[in-house]
């Protein structure tokens, strides 16, 4: 059978890269995507030297040009997983519409652009799957993540209804607290405080959450779309754990 192709955004390393292996050693063509490409590369040269089929595209997930360049070089796409995203910390009182306006072009307008792009050239089994996060159901001091991370979830939702009947699905994964670059970059104890409030005393590693991408992005999950699935251990979930 021909190879899937996938486009994996953010691959440069998290959630990204894991979701780009775990692609790839379930049979897809991988194509890493990444503004930084130094990052990028090293990624590629990673999962290379594990005999895996990759391949990658810097650019910015925000700059259609390059996006339509990355699928037109493939020829064809099958997988679309949208795990570029930023984050900053802020106060409400600190929070600027800049700081609104460049959360939600990264977060929100990003993985619209990849995920229509994906949809254009995707024959009747093609898979979106977009990476929300827990925060969307709120939080202190990142607002304007939690609206950016919101908004993606509704997103896939409106494509999950332009697109049914048609064979493409479009999910979302939403991760809890997993330890990446971006939560890492954290002090050391204000890390080790956040992982002692998870259910399982521990972040999740990149791979529990690539795991549920892979799933999406099967045949198994054919019969799935407009969904948000949270994988955060049970933390989203509420109530008092006793």
């Amino acid at each position: 059978m021909t190879k899937r192709t996938a486009f994996v955004t953010g691959a440069g390393q998290g959630i990204g890269l894991a979701s780009a292996r775990a692609l790839a050693v379930d049979g897809c063509r991988v194509v890493l995507m990444d503004r930084n490409a130094a990052q990028l590369e090293a990624a590629v040269a990673q999962l290379r030297a594990q005999g895996l089929d990759v391949t990658g595209h810097a650019g910015d997930v925000c700059d259609r040009a390059s996006v339509r360049a990355a699928m037109e070089a493939e020829g064809r796409v099958d997988v679309v997983v949208t795990a570029a995203g930023v984050y900053w910390d802020r106060a409400l009182a600190d929070l600027t519409e800049d700081d609104f306006r460049t959360m939600m072009e990264v977060n929100l307008i990003g993985t619209f652009i990849i995920a229509q792009e994906g949809i254009a050239r995707m024959s009747g089994s093609g898979r979106v799957v977009t990476v929300s996060s827990r925060g969307a159901l709120g939080g202190t001091r990142f607002a304007h993540y939690v609206a950016s991370k919101a908004a993606v979830v509704g997103l896939t939702r409106a494509l999950a209804m332009e697109t049914r009947g048609t064979g493409i699905t479009v999910n979302s994964v939403a991760p809890g607290f997993t330890d990446t670059p971006m939560t890492r970059s954290a002090p050391d104890e204000m890390f080790t405080a956040w992982s002692k409030l998870e259910p399982a005393g521990r972040a999740a590693d990149p791979s529990e959450i690539a795991d549920s991408i892979v799933w999406l992005a099967s045949d198994a999950a054919r019969f799935v779309t407009g969904q948000t699935l949270f994988v955060d251990g049970g933390k989203s979930l509420g109530g008092l754990g006793i």
